[in-house]
């Protein structure tokens, strides 16, 4: 293979051969131009525009339509990329996918107000009609926030209220709602009749649906308090749609859905009467308003395994928010602190007391607060939609892909959503998926330490589970043996620690697997040690250059401070005597003197220790085993003895200085001295953290968290099983 091909491989195909770049928004009109052409040019337009249709009695022109059907939606897959095009995949049709790509989710469907004479004319062309040009200081009125404007005009024209006063058939309350006014729309309210306010604009939105985006809560009071009737009708050919309280819902307005929720009536979100309850769910969830979510799926719990317009399930989109979840949220040690804090009532209640009320003055701790009261009331609404869905058959669920919902789940490690899942349906332990993966296998390549270590809450089953395989003949020690996803592998700084997370992997699941299935061979001919070595050659590369490279810098400065402390201790401050030898200040000043010479022995002998360390981190065979715990130990223990040597070399400089000043220009030696803090400040900020991560990461509790065992009771294909919880 030529150079150029590899490269071409490497290329986008659709920059290289039908469009210059992938379809994003700046590039839409380009993208949009050039992919026609080549429709035209290679005689596929017909199939894109319909002009053409398969011809059901003559199969041979069907089959010649149907490849041109093929290859349109080949191309089109090219130029848009994956990632768009994966909206479209179950489609089969190129018109069909041509069209929503090109007319809806790409369109601009805007409705700003015109802010010229120039614009209003274009509309006016556009829609063919000049009748809302009467009402053209109506519209300018409102626009400009002039209420006794506004209420002269409709003293001399009271019909104007209702009247058309845009070139998007919106109405005076609708102008006022999209300009911001809302007190000029509570007053135009007023004075409207029940029947005005069903009005709707050419996107088909009423203004208690604009009213529901922007959220005006009081306005949208006083608009359902005159009809009622609101609150049913739907935002018909909007690109939100549905229910005002849907609406409101999608533009994350809180207040607003808890009002729109609490007046809407209940059975136009019944599962049988059509989406809407299942979409404002969804939106719920996205918006993370759950405590109206809870009370949905409480009245209606078949909306937790029914999808909504765009085959959106429940458990799919909780799947993509690991916010939603304490797994899914960082936090350091003292919010990790505060947070449970918050939930023992029992033995820190003073405390929780103290905490609950410093969360309405201190921002952090209500920040912490509020997380802690969705993360409860999630789990709660996700122990509610699987209750449901444990009920669905094989069938329903192949149909909801709950294969990929639980991959989903493990990718962002939401440990509580696995915990649910098994909890109210253990027997999906066992599942498998198209590929042969059990959760197990997922959360051992998708490096989820808190889902796999799951397996140690089975007993006896855990036997059972180790022993599996996938479909290219990978046991467990093979998952493991293959390199982190990227974004697990950066989650720990520096190459070796990243190694040594690596090992610590494998070592875990070797322990857990058969002897034998440590030297089987998967369906490539390798064994897991094999696959191990050559997965991570490079990166073994990389931690032995970054060891070499610390372990060296450090050298340097261990060799520096050796040498003076050395130099130091045969040239005291003072002198000695001449009769004895001993040092002057010996006698004169004793302690200082002593800290003088103590520090700097220590000093000397911990550098040259810190030395050694080094020296034989750089004589060191650099086998893959050794980034485990014999390369971190030295190195923890080089760094160490590095930093208890500057610490000490400092203090015998400062005790150095006090003998030599303190008699004439004491006053200097304490700036002096603070001064000399400043190196051992600076290494611990730079140092320090990465040698507490190193210390952790060998000597700490593990990655692995290894619960009590649980007690769950299940039948399993097998027979009777129990796990214990």
């Amino acid at each position: 293979m030529t150079e150029l091909e590899s490269n071409n491989i490497k290329l986008n195909l659709a920059g290289v051969a039908i469009v210059s770049e992938e379809l994003t928004e700046d590039s839409f009109e380009t993208w949009k131009n050039c992919l026609k052409n080549y429709f035209i040019g290679n005689g596929l337009w017909d199939v894109v525009s319909k002009e053409s249709k398969p011809d059901k009695t003559n199969k041979h022109v069907r089959e010649k339509w149907k490849k041109k059907n093929a290859l349109a939606l080949h191309a089109i897959q090219l130029s848009c990329g994956s990632a768009i095009y994966s909206k479209f995949k179950d489609h089969i049709s190129a018109h069909y996918v041509w069209t929503h790509l090109t007319e809806r989710d790409w369109a601009q469907v805007r409705q700003p107000a015109p802010s010229s004479d120039h614009d209003e004319e274009s509309h006016v062309e556009d829609n063919g009609s000049r009748k809302h040009l009467a009402y053209e200081h109506l519209y300018k009125a409102i626009e400009e926030g002039k209420w006794h404007s506004i209420e002269e005009i409709l003293r001399q024209n009271q019909d104007a209220i209702r009247e058309i006063v845009s070139s998007h058939k919106d109405t005076a309350l609708h102008i006022a709602i999209l300009s911001g006014h809302i007190e000029i729309a509570e007053k135009l309210v007023i004075t409207m009749d029940a029947a005005d306010l069903e009005q709707k604009n050419e996107y088909g939105a009423t203004a208690l649906s604009l009213a529901a985006i922007c959220g005006a809560k009081k306005l949208a009071k006083a608009m359902v308090c005159k009809n009622k009737k609101l609150v049913t009708i739907e935002t018909a050919d909007h690109e939100d749609g549905h229910l005002p309280v849907i609406v409101a819902a999608l533009y994350g307005k809180k207040e607003m859905v808890r009002y729109l929720y609490k007046v809407t009536p209940k059975d136009e979100l019944s599962p049988e009467k059509g989406e809407n309850g299942v979409t404002l769910l969804n939106s719920l969830i996205t918006a993370e308003i759950y405590d109206v979510t809870s009370m949905l799926l409480k009245r209606y719990p078949k909306l937790g395994a029914t999808p909504d317009h765009g085959g959106n399930y429940t458990l799919k989109i909780l799947a993509h928010k690991p916010s939603a979840f304490l797994s899914g949220t960082k936090l350091s040690f003292w919010e990790r602190w505060i947070y449970h804090c918050f939930d023992n009532q029992v033995h820190f209640d003073t405390l929780s007391k103290i905490l609950l009320y410093s969360s309405r003055v201190v921002p952090e701790i209500n920040y912490i607060h509020q997380r802690k009261l969705v993360h409860v009331e999630v789990v709660k609404f996700l122990s509610h939609v699987v209750k449901e869905v444990r009920h669905l058959s094989k069938l329903d669920l192949e149909k909801m892909d709950m294969d990929t919902i639980i991959y989903d789940a493990i990718k962002h490690g939401i440990s509580e959503f696995i915990e649910e899942m098994i909890k109210y349906k253990p027997e999906i332990i066992w599942r498998k998926d198209k590929k042969g993966k059990t959760i197990f296998s997922h959360a051992i390549v998708l490096r989820q330490e808190k889902i796999f270590s799951l397996i140690f809450t089975l007993g006896t089953k855990k036997s059972i589970m180790a022993r599996r395989h996938d479909m290219f003949k990978n046991n467990y020690l093979h998952l493991a043996a293959k390199l982190s996803p990227p974004p697990q592998l950066q989650r720990v700084s520096r190459a070796a620690l990243q190694m040594q997370r690596e090992l610590q992997w494998y070592k875990e699941v070797e322990s857990i697997v058969q002897s034998k299935l440590k030297e089987e061979k998967n369906a490539i001919n390798k064994t897991p040690e094999m696959l191990f070595t050559d997965e991570h050659k490079k990166l073994t590369k990389d931690a032995e250059n970054w060891v070499k490279s610390t372990a060296g810098s450090s050298m340097i400065v261990g060799t520096l401070i050796a040498a003076v402390m050395f130099t130091t201790a045969f040239t005291v401050p003072g002198g000695n005597k001449e009769n004895s030898g001993l040092p002057t200040m010996l006698e004169t000043q004793r302690t200082p003197f002593l800290i003088f010479m103590i520090s700097n022995a220590l000093s000397m002998f911990s550098s040259s220790t810190s030395l050694l360390m080094f020296l034989g981190i750089l004589t060191a065979r650099y086998a893959e085993e050794d980034f485990l715990k014999s390369l971190p130990t030295k190195l923890i223990f080089g760094l160490t003895c590095l930093f208890f040597s500057i610490v000490t070399m400092m203090a015998s400089f400062g005790s150095a200085l006090y003998l030599i000043l303190h008699e004439k220009l004491s006053w200097v030696t304490i700036p002096i001295i603070i001064l000399s803090t400043i190196p051992i400040v600076l290494f611990s900020i730079l140092q320090f953290p990465l040698l507490i991560e190193m210390t952790y990461q060998t000597y700490g509790s593990g990655i692995f968290d290894k619960p009590k065992r649980k007690s769950y009771f299940a039948k399993f294909p097998a027979g009777l099983v129990w796990w214990n919880k």
